[in-house]
């Protein structure tokens, strides 16, 4: 069932061993640190390194960066949009995943583009290889092994400002300090990390990974909240003892749609592996719920994710239901390990394989690791802004798990915003702010810098209000330029936009110009109303049966365009959409209106008249920027949102008469 792929070049292995065994010189003042080599990481390096600063990258093992701690596997809906829009930005994550792709599929593709989630399968060690790679050939980016004990400040006097303190650098274990203007934190589940089989803990980020505990510490002691969230990943198998007969097939797209709008294909494309799906049974269930006294990370009060449950979590949650799906994934073409997605527990281990056998399928199936929970420290993300910097320490960026959220896709996202923002105030740049309006990553951090985590946060097309507009087909065009303004979308990147951008408008001109009345669609084929109206080829994608490519040999000039082009189905997207983004147009005009009314982020909500204790409170904890954050607060009511626009109008004329 699995593929051989053959390994890197000798020479390549022994360049990046070289790059790998020579570390940056230690009296190097760095603009940008940024603290682990996960997914967050990785793009918080590349990100802030594009922007013009110089960057360090930190991390405990050089050798894990760009490690798939869990599922084998990146993108989905709602994920696969915002890996689009971090390679709209110049991000790493899709490129990457297009090389070590193998399996690709658009999930929900009977339904409409909005929620389409494009998810690939992913060899690990492919995937790994290829990130790798990418770092290390990156301008202006440093590697470092080192392990980060605490973060240094510079203690600012309460009396004079309103913030605790600003960074001056990082201090690792060994004692020494690399000085840096800019941190970002991206320790995904290693701050104060906490590992759980069964009834037995020990200290960990992952399974063989030391965590990170005097990061922790550092953060208490400058204030912040912190918090405990849980996370878990199954067991891994060995898929020679797996029986696949009788499984349901899940095979991937026949032409591959790639994360990077740098690439037309997918190396992988022709050699696709296949998954499996298989369900749990009454009898799996049983002995969950006999063994549920035997596991400390259910017994424990911490929140774990809803949205990607352990199957502890979906007995209780479900008990009516007699069986779960469970779906058989290939971690990679020289691996015989099956990731089985849908089974995360924390068992005892020596139930876990017991558990397994219940499954039709893996009657007699083989553990090669056993599954785990991981417990660990989180900021409330309320003590953040837009930028991802921290409200009380001046240069200090988070972003991943470390604000609450789970999921490769999310923490890359974050890492991109963190990175690139981090590397523009490094050099006294305006910052790039990413709104609800311009992608998912606005809205998911949104989200979180207005209401916090309480659980696990993970990215869906439901939390967007203009998800029509916000699609993983149009990520480009919304997010790329933006990014071009900031200079963090390189001269490659742009000249591929523009082209695209100019190819689409083109065509969609010509669609547009091109008008014939029923009679003449008829002509041509088409079946239309013979109700005299003149329509454009434009307004003829609203037919579900019409396609840009269909209309070819009608729109004069649109025949010049190669009819398995994509570009020609992303115009098939706007055509068929486009009567509701009218009106969506409308409602994001009304958002921005909200947006543009600033608010200052050190007011002084206790002298404000006619609101409750209880506003006041959320006020001074998440302290809004605009008064559109200000009315998506939790608790926030009309009354309080008209006093506070009254205050806000008044002090601003008391400022204005103040600095005449």
């Amino acid at each position: 069932m699995l593929r051989s792929f053959g390994p890197l070049s000798l020479c390549r292995r022994r360049a990046l061993s070289r790059l790998y065994s020579t570390p940056p010189s230690p009296h190097i003042v760095y603009d940008v640190c940024v603290i682990g080599g996960g997914h967050a990481g990785c793009e918080a390096a590349t990100g802030a390194a594009r922007a013009g600063a110089r960057t360090l990258l930190l991390t405990q093992k050089l050798e894990t960066i760009g490690e798939l701690s869990c599922n084998p596997s990146i993108g989905g809906v709602g994920k696969g949009t915002l890996v689009r829009e971090v390679d709209a930005l110049d991000g790493v994550m899709g490129r990457v995943a297009d090389k070590a792709g193998i399996q690709f599929h658009i999930l929900n593709r009977s339904k409409g583009a909005a929620v389409w989630g494009p998810r690939a399968q992913i060899d690990r060690k492919l995937y790994k290889e290829h990130m790798q790679e990418a770092l290390h050939n990156y301008s202006g980016l440093d590697i470092r092994a080192g392990s980060v004990f605490d973060v240094l400040f510079d203690h600012f006097d309460p009396s004079t400002s309103d913030r605790w303190g600003k960074i001056k650098g990082v201090k690792l274990d060994s004692g020494e300090t690399i000085h840096c203007s800019q941190v970002v934190i991206c320790t995904g589940t290693f701050l104060s990390g906490e590992i759980h089989i069964g009834m037995k803990t020990f200290p960990a980020g992952r399974m063989n990974d030391a965590p990170s505990i005097g990061l922790s510490v550092s953060l208490a002691a400058a204030g912040f909240k912190l918090g405990r969230l849980q996370t878990g990943t199954p067991a891994r198998l060995d898929a020679t003892t797996i029986n696949f007969t009788g499984m349901e097939k899940q095979l991937g797209d026949i032409v591959p749609s790639p994360f990077s709008y740098l690439h037309r294909d997918v190396p992988n494309a022709a050699n696709q592996v296949v998954c499996y799906q298989t369900r749990t049974t009454p009898a799996t269930h049983q002995l969950i719920r006999d063994s549920l006294h035997l596991s400390v990370h259910i017994q424990e009060t911490k929140k774990g994710p809803r949205y990607c449950p352990s199957l502890e979590a979906k007995v209780r949650r479900f008990p009516q239901k007699e069986s779960h799906n469970v779906w058989l994934e290939p971690e990679g073409y020289d691996s015989d390990v099956i990731y089985p997605n849908g089974i995360s527990c924390s068992m005892p281990e020596e139930l876990q394989e017991l558990m397994m056998r219940t499954i039709p399928g893996l009657e007699n199936v083989k553990m090669v690791r056993p599954a785990y929970g991981v417990e660990y420290d989180h900021v409330d993300a309320r003590e953040l802004g837009p930028t991802l910097e921290t409200k009380r320490i001046k240069g200090l960026f988070l972003a991943g798990q470390i604000n609450g959220t789970t999921g490769y896709e999310e923490a890359a996202a974050q890492g991109a915003v963190a990175g690139i923002n981090a590397g523009l105030a490094a050099l006294h740049q305006p910052p790039m702010l990413v709104t609800r309006a311009d992608g998912f990553m606005g809205v998911m951090i949104d989200d979180l810098i207005v209401k916090g985590a309480e659980e696990p946060y993970r990215m869906f097309t439901s939390r967007s209000e203009y998800r029509m507009t916000l699609r993983s087909d149009n990520a480009d065009l919304r997010l790329t330029e933006l990014g071009r303004k900031v200079g963090a979308v390189s001269d490659e990147r742009w000249k591929v936009f523009v082209d695209t951008r100019s190819r689409i408008e083109n065509a969609t001109k010509l669609l547009k110009d091109f008008r014939l009345g029923p009679q003449g669609w008829r002509s041509h084929g088409f079946i239309v109303q013979n109700d005299g109206v003149l329509r454009s080829g434009f307004e003829m994608l609203r037919h579900a049966t019409i396609t840009a490519s269909v209309l070819r040999d009608a729109v004069p000039g649109l025949a010049d365009l190669d009819p398995d082009d994509a570009l020609l189905s992303r115009i098939d997207i706007d055509g068929q959409y486009a009567a509701h983004l009218i009106r969506q147009e409308a409602d994001l005009r009304l958002f921005l209106e909200d947006e543009t009314l600033t608010l200052d982020p050190f007011m002084d909500y206790s002298v404000i008249p006619g609101i409750s204790e209880e506003v006041r409170e959320r006020l001074g904890r998440v302290r809004p920027i605009n008064v559109g954050a200000a009315k998506r607060m939790e608790g926030m009511t009309p009354a309080s949102i008209v006093a506070l626009l009254r205050h806000a109008k008044r002090t601003f004329r008391q400022s204005a008469m103040s600095v005449e």
